[in-house]
């Protein structure tokens, strides 16, 4: 018989040499993704050491690219502004698979059981499903208006029930698309709900479905546990319509944090967070900020907030107490902060630095920077976290 060694080292002769020079062996609970949006690549991560491991190159325009991530943190989807699909290895740190899919995409989500991706689409508009696994096209589903136009889809999101929820912009409708069989999706439709819905988020629970609205005040709100009571206003005087100032550029309801019963939100036109209370959809309180809020991002333990502003005060975070709802501390990174993530249970926030090409980490309890890591015009940041939650 052959000593054990011997047959160990056949065994790695054997084996191609790129799968070791290029893959890693070992977890991926905390590794993460930045996208780098003028270059078109994105850097994988170690969220625990706060060092790069890859850069992955190719990925097409990510003006506006966002990501999510297989059941078992895997694997990548990142969803580019050209329509392009891309499924990324993050231990070997390279495209699996690249699909161009449309002409202009604004995102994407991934099913319950993390078997379909699917992709909301500008040009043509509609929303199509791929397999996770293959990226084989399974679902294609066209948005049109009663006129029969095309429309828009915006807000898509992932939702308990194996289902997708998304808006559509010129048609003023929102869709729930039950995929428990890809082969024949189901479609609810609610119309009526308002003009030009322009984003949409789903609360953690995934119980509610939440809509903005760009061509008029209000949100519309609808409860994914009874969608047969439809689609229900709330928060009438939230929007673009009486603004105070201009809008540079309009808040993502993905952005809006949750903390306990309170829901704390971009003011549009304002320089304030709204904090609205759950439990009525009603707003209790408004907090004064720096400037007008993009994002507001909440702590994993509920106990802050942290938000961002457009221009020209995108050089400045700052942090509410939930506690008090009072600003309790003021950063400047630099100019361009365009998006934060938090370390899963909270003890340090990332944050893109556009301008300087830097994204910094900071830790949440003493407000000091801790690290930092190089990156081409940084936007997007996802860590792997995000794999099992709802809506993300």
């Amino acid at each position: 018989m052959r000593p054990l060694y011997i047959v160990w080292a056949w065994l790695l002769l054997c084996i191609p040499s790129s799968v070791f020079s290029q893959c890693m062996v070992r977890g991926t609970a905390d590794l993460g993704l930045i996208v780098e949006r003028a270059t078109g690549s994105v850097k994988i991560v170690d969220t625990t050491n706060y060092k790069p491991l890859y850069r992955v190159q190719g990925l097409g325009d990510l003006s506006h690219a966002s990501a999510v991530f297989s059941r078992d943190a895997r694997y990548a989807y990142v969803f580019g502004r050209d329509g392009g699909l891309s499924k990324v290895d993050l231990l070997c740190g390279g495209i699996v698979k690249r699909v161009v899919q449309a002409g202009n995409s604004i995102g994407g989500a991934i099913s319950q059981d993390g078997k379909l991706v699917a992709v909301s689409n500008y040009t043509p508009g509609g929303v199509k499903i791929f397999e996770a696994e293959s990226l084989q096209l399974v679902a294609d589903l066209p948005a049109r208006s009663a006129d029969g136009h095309s429309s828009k889809v915006v807000g898509l999101v992932d939702a308990p029930g194996q289902r997708f929820v998304y808006s559509l912009y010129e048609a003023g409708e929102i869709r729930i698309a039950d995929m428990r069989d890809p082969q024949r999706p189901q479609i609810k439709q609610f119309s009526d709900i308002g003009n030009q819905p322009y984003d949409g988020l789903i609360t953690p629970d995934g119980r509610h479905y939440i809509s903005g609205l760009f061509g008029e005040d209000g949100l519309v709100l609808i409860d994914l546990w009874y969608p047969d009571r439809g689609p229900q206003r709330i928060l009438d005087h939230y929007g673009k319509g009486k603004k105070a100032l201009p809008v540079y550029k309009m808040p993502h309801l993905e952005g809006w944090a949750m903390a306990g019963d309170s829901l704390f939100l971009p003011a549009v036109g304002h320089h304030a967070i709204l904090v609205v209370d759950r439990r009525t959809w009603k707003q209790v309180a408004q907090i004064s900020v720096h400037g007008q809020p993009v994002f507001a991002v909440a702590r994993p333990d509920g106990r802050q907030v942290w938000v961002n502003f457009a221009l020209p005060n995108n050089d400045t975070v700052q942090v509410i107490d939930v506690q008090t709802l009072q600003v309790a501390h003021t950063l400047r990174p630099g100019k361009g902060v365009l998006h934060m993530e938090f370390a899963p249970r909270g003890e340090a926030l990332w944050l893109s630095v556009r301008d300087v090409d830097q994204v910094q980490i900071y830790d949440t309890h003493t407000m000091k920077q801790i690290g930092s890591i190089e990156a081409v015009k940084p936007s997007g940041i996802f860590f792997t976290a995000r794999a099992h939650k709802i809506g993300l």
